[in-house]
């Protein structure tokens, strides 16, 4: 009896131990088959990762390539401040382009005629206008403007004139400023030298440029329209003489 269940029990357990081995190969083999799943997996991933970098790679070259191409360089501008003013430009022959031509003085400009600029206490004036003084130089006493409706200081001339009309510089210069203001509206100042300076306002049409000799006499602009400032007066010439930036009454240097 004994041996019969001593025979039962090693069959039992024999049979147990072959599923075990069973179940244990199945898990391996399972295992050996994820593990290699996962293998080809992963360097499909860093196969596709490294493809990725790649392409990118030689797209941002492509695209730093196409800009280079696309960069424009800046074209050399020309300087046109000289002429622009009055939208003439010189031509080789001396003339102006509208049929004018320089005289000797005017031709030989800042080079020759800059030297010859000086200007003193016993220097004489031309008148740069022709009309009448509406309004005095006065800086020791306010005087009425009547467009203002006001007092004031006046540190200038103020010459009535016709709009159009050529403004002819008082005295030999070199132009220092053209520029707009509020009140004079395109205004030419002219270096005399020795200190003076001379400032001609209410222009238009300034044939002048900085930088440039004037001769007495030569036309710095034409007579505008007034400013805001000076409706009531009319069309003129404001003309300040300035000695070391300060004004100076312009009569005591016209003659007559």
């Amino acid at each position: 009896m004994n041996n019969n269940n001593n025979k039962e029990n090693s069959s039992f357990l024999k049979g147990k131990g072959a599923a075990a081995a069973t179940v244990i190969c199945f898990i391996a083999v399972i295992a050996m088959v994820g593990a290699f799943t996962f293998n080809r997996y992963q360097d499909k991933l860093e196969r596709q990762m490294a493809e990725a970098v790649e392409e990118a790679e030689k797209q941002a070259e492509e695209d730093a390539e196409a800009a280079a191409d696309n960069i424009l360089l800046p074209e050399s501008e020309t300087d046109t401040s000289d002429t622009e003013d009055n939208g003439l430009l010189p031509a080789e022959d001396g003339s102006t382009g509208d049929g004018t031509e320089m005289d000797g003085q005017q031709a030989e400009g800042t080079a020759a005629g800059a030297a010859d600029v000086w200007f003193s206490e016993d220097s004489i004036l031309d008148w740069p206008a022709s009309g009448a003084v509406i309004m005095n130089y006065s800086m020791d006493q306010t005087i009425y403007f009547s467009t203002l409706d006001q007092y004031k200081y006046n540190p200038a001339l103020v010459i009535a004139g016709k709009v159009g009309e050529n403004i002819g510089a008082a005295a030999p210069g070199v132009v220092t400023s053209v520029e707009q203001d509020a009140q004079t509206g395109l205004t030419v100042t002219l270096d005399m030298g020795n200190g003076y300076s001379a400032v001609y306002g209410q222009l238009k049409e300034v044939p002048v440029a900085v930088g440039d000799y004037v001769a007495k006499g030569q036309i710095v602009g034409y007579l505008s329209e007034p400013t805001k400032y000076y409706t009531l007066e009319g069309p003129n010439l404001y003309f300040k003489v300035t000695k070391d930036g300060e004004p100076v009454n312009p009569m005591d240097f016209m003659e007559g």
